[in-house]
């Protein structure tokens, strides 16, 4: 009988969680520093984290961590770890912790539970909706620019145009993805690109790009480098509605790996939201990794 045990000391659970992030970021393409700077970013969270044993008649088989605080204003719970023992598996502990995980945060509060996904979980979190993706690619040699598309800096009389339908889109990749109300990802949209571009074009280590084949504008990239030691991340290669279907995203991303190489990086990391099924598709097709996968369900949770 799978049993839980909310753990006092979870010092060796942490020890365990941190091996096992920091072989999903190296199998991803990610360098040491880099990975290290994501585990900073995660040991910022795990205090308040509630980490409970997995146990079957008294033996330890696995963790299940959980968390529940304020998201815009609302309870939301989270499942930041659940991991059963190779030699236990398959054996019905996963769904139990899960089951365990869903009924300790909705008694604490949540209205919403995601997880953050750092490997495949088979069938387990079917149910939840894939809310994003973070994915990555190491880029060692400059790609050759494709179907003549060219790249050059984006102007400042180019800038606010562009800026009110990247804040649109945004709220749109949000709401799409069922993460946020269409109020509350327009807050969202609002406080980021504040936070990520306070001085516009003039924003240290960021690259604004149009993309061009012919002399005709097709589309956009924003791209912020040393987003992680030797890591640029693409905030957006955007391809006009018009313009798509003729393999001008391959040549984009192109874009965004020179300018990648060119800002002293080694590697190129996205996100793409859920739903956008063709970027996940173009994506894959391309080499780019799955790191971190976030889905999510409203509680309670009804298996029936």
């Amino acid at each position: 009988m799978t049993e839980f045990r909310i753990l006092d000391d979870s010092k060796e659970w942490q020890k365990d969680f941190e091996q096992r992030l920091r072989a999903r970021y190296a199998a991803a393409g990610l360098g040491d520093a880099a990975a290290e700077r994501k585990l900073e970013n995660v040991r910022a969270d795990t205090d308040t984290w509630t980490v409970a044993e997995i146990t079957d008649a008294g033996t330890r088989v696995g963790y299940v961590a959980v968390v529940v605080a304020d998201d815009n204003g609302a309870l939301a719970g989270r499942i930041g770890d659940l991991r059963v023992d190779a030699l236990h598996a398959g054996q019905g502990h996963e769904q139990a912790a899960r089951d365990w995980a869903e009924e300790w945060c909705a008694e604490h509060g949540a209205r919403r539970l995601g997880i953050l996904l750092t490997e495949p979980a088979g069938e387990l979190f079917n149910g939840y909706g894939v809310r994003g993706q973070l994915r990555v690619r190491r880029v060692s040699s400059p790609p050759e620019p494709l179907d003549g598309v060219t790249a050059r800096p984006m102007t400042q009389t180019e800038y606010p145009e562009w800026l009110a339908s990247e804040k649109a889109a945004y709220v749109g990749d949000i709401v799409r993805a069922g993460a946020l109300s269409p109020e509350e990802a327009v807050r969202k949209s609002d406080r980021d690109f504040a936070k990520l571009i306070p001085e516009g074009l003039a924003t240290p280590d960021n690259t604004f790009l149009v993309l061009e084949t012919a002399g005709e504008q097709i589309g956009t990239g924003w791209l912020k480098h040393g987003d992680l030691p030797g890591v640029t991340y693409g905030y957006s290669l955007h391809i006009q509605e018009q313009h798509r279907g003729k393999g001008y995203g391959r040549a984009a991303m192109a874009a965004g790996e020179r300018a990648t190489l060119a800002a002293g990086d080694s590697a190129l990391m996205f996100t793409v939201w859920g739903g956008n099924e063709v970027a996940m598709s173009l994506y894959t097709s391309a080499g780019y990794q799955v790191i971190e996968e976030n889905r999510s369900i409203d509680l309670p949770h009804s298996t029936a």
